[in-house]
């Protein structure tokens, strides 16, 4: 079937079956391998992406669930890698090993684009879904309360 979606500010038509998990759509026919494959099961999160701007796990929502919807990538999110959140974590040294990181920035991303003063509670509830191994998870708070700062300390 035909699907069109917005991905990345761009208009994309794609021909693939409706039942397709949006993250096999992004990696394998798009191309945005940036979107991580982790446990398939939306549990860890590192398959976030944004889906009219709120956080969605693309490992179990179906291309059909996105027509006409516009989606966002880590390459989507800045091109040039500025995003306050992007920046953040490059100055706090966030990332350890780093696979799990860009579903953490999509998290984050999305978050504050809801709520620009996140306390550490709202921090804690949005960020729930996604699994830091290397358990990062102090530089990822604080992270996002510098990017909520403007990147200021």
């Amino acid at each position: 079937m035909a699907f069109k979606i917005k991905l990345n500010g761009q208009d994309r038509s794609v021909d693939v079956e409706g039942d397709m998990p949006l993250l096999w759509l992004l990696r394998d026919v798009l191309g945005m391998t940036g979107t991580k494959f982790g446990c398939g099961a939306a549990l860890c999160g590192a398959c976030t992406v944004h889906v009219d701007g709120v956080a969605v796990r693309a490992c179990q929502t179906a291309v059909s669930d996105v027509d006409g919807r516009t989606i966002t990538t880590i390459e989507g999110l800045s091109p040039d890698g500025k995003h306050p959140v992007q920046v953040a974590w490059r100055d706090l040294n966030v990332a350890q090993c780093g696979y799990c990181q860009v579903g953490q920035i999509m998290s984050a991303a999305a978050l504050l684009a809801q709520n620009a003063k996140p306390s550490d509670a709202d921090i804690d509830a949005a960020m729930s879904g996604n699994i830091c191994r290397c358990g990062t998870y102090p530089r990822i708070r604080a992270a996002i309360h510098r990017a909520a700062a403007g990147g200021r300390r």
